[in-house]
């Protein structure tokens, strides 16, 4: 098998099929398989899949795990020699996966790849950049002060406002949504994504581990896919997002830095997200 692609889903009904379809003009020269593990939807994802695309191996969870263990279920079961991991928002070009196998067969020193993702128009999308590994300054300036709003280049240099996106180049961290993994490097780790993770930050983490193991993450934009960007989580309120979020936040940074750093996040952390509380509970 040359290529197993693991998709987790929420209620992505709406999007999955022509994700699933543009799996397969994607991959049509090599083997391939699509893992689908559900996180618990209640719209009719899973009836949908089984009775049109029986081919789609399915995982079905009661309840919803998370990106990452959801990741993780897939990658175990999963047979190819490099694993994709695709959001189900997701639409791939005729031939890309192909072109992108032989690229990542011809450089054994990658680990990771993400691609050039862009909106429906073919415009480059922002939001699904690669960025710098985040610092626990940029964090608290964004998340909980919202520096940049009357400062936006408080931000650039985590953003990579500087990036040229027509250049293949080495990277710090690619997205979630598209990430292309060596089999050896999942291997070596045990695990997709840290299990400590729910939703966010388990791709920069994983971004980090396959560095500290001597891979590089590359961005290269010789193909390009469309991003939709965060469809699920359009369905969640603020304070959700708000809450998982900075959870995560909070987790990734005490595990790569000391605790007398990431205290502040959990300090502020402790102050913001009652009031997001509130806030949510006067709109209703």
């Amino acid at each position: 098998m040359d290529i197993s692609i693991i998709t987790v889903t929420w209620n992505n009904k709406e999007n999955i099929k022509e994700q699933i379809e543009s799996v397969k003009s994607a991959c049509q020269k090599n083997s391939f398989e699509q893992i689908l593990i559900d996180n618990g939807s209640t719209d009719g994802t899973v009836d949908f899949i089984v009775q049109n695309f029986p081919e789609v191996k399915i995982i079905i969870n009661k309840e919803n795990l998370g990106f990452a263990a959801a990741n993780n279920q897939g990658a175990r079961i999963a047979q190819g020699g490099f694993l994709l991991f695709l959001n189900p928002d997701m639409r791939l070009e005729a031939d890309s996966l192909n072109k992108l196998i032989e690229w990542f067969r011809a450089r054994p020193d990658v680990g990771l790849v993400g691609l050039k993702l862009t909106d429906e128009n073919g415009n480059f999308n922002t939001c699904a950049a690669p960025r710098r590994f985040p610092t626990i300054l940029n964090q608290l300036a964004t998340i909980f002060f919202k520096i940049h709003r009357f400062c936006p280049s408080v931000l650039n240099n985590y953003l990579m406002k500087d990036f040229n996106t027509e250049i293949e180049q080495e990277v710090d961290s690619v997205r979630g949504s598209f990430m292309l993994a060596r089999r050896a490097l999942i291997e070596k780790l045990g695990w997709a994504f840290d299990p400590r993770y729910f939703i966010w930050f388990e791709d920069v983490d994983l971004c980090r581990e396959a560095k500290l193991l001597g891979y590089k993450v590359m961005y290269t934009p010789f193909i390009s896919a469309v991003d939709f960007v965060g469809q699920s989580f359009k369905k969640q309120d603020t304070y959700w997002k708000q809450k998982n979020f900075t959870k995560s936040m909070l987790r990734y940074f005490q595990k790569w830095e000391p605790w007398y750093k990431w205290i502040w996040l959990g300090l502020a952390r402790g102050l913001v997200l009652p009031v997001l509380w509130l806030r949510e509970k006067i709109k209703k």
